[in-house]
């Protein structure tokens, strides 16, 4: 086969250093938007980014040319010294060390989506905590509660 096709939707999911609650407006959007950004000019378009005051959603394609752990990496990395430029108040910003990082398959995009597009609705009645157990159990991941929290 001459060609490499590659298409991996994943849905990539951190919070902020202890969950602090530091995304808010004027910078939640502006913080999205930066993150779409950095994906995209490292090959793996966004479909949508979102999430609340203390983690974000990104949910992208993934590129062939680049490994998830890097893509992670590079975009923590880039959008925290971005956001502690913005103000005075984020110069101890910092994301968590870990992530979670899960295929999603071609029929269920338009589900994470809306899921993505409505993280204020759903925040109302759950933190970040209970909704980051929930996906590793729909996903069935193995978890050590100690070791998921910072």
């Amino acid at each position: 086969m001459g060609q490499s096709l590659v298409k991996n939707y994943v849905h990539i999911v951190f919070s902020t250093k202890y969950r602090a609650p530091l995304i808010h407006p004027p910078y939640e959007e502006s913080l999205h938007a930066y993150l779409g950004g950095v994906c995209k000019a490292l090959g793996c378009p966004v479909l949508i980014v979102g999430g609340f005051t203390d983690h974000v959603h990104i949910l992208c394609m993934l590129s062939s040319k680049i490994a998830l752990m890097t893509l992670v990496q590079k975009v923590k990395a880039n959008s925290s010294k971005w956001m502690k430029t913005q103000c005075k108040s984020l110069e101890n910003f910092f994301w968590q060390d870990g992530y979670g990082a899960f295929s999603v398959n071609p029929s269920q995009v338009e589900v994470v989506i809306r899921y993505i597009k409505n993280q204020h609705e759903h925040h109302r009645k759950k933190d970040f905590k209970a909704e980051y157990r929930l996906i590793l159990k729909k996903y069935k991941v193995a978890y050590d509660e100690a070791y998921v929290w910072e």
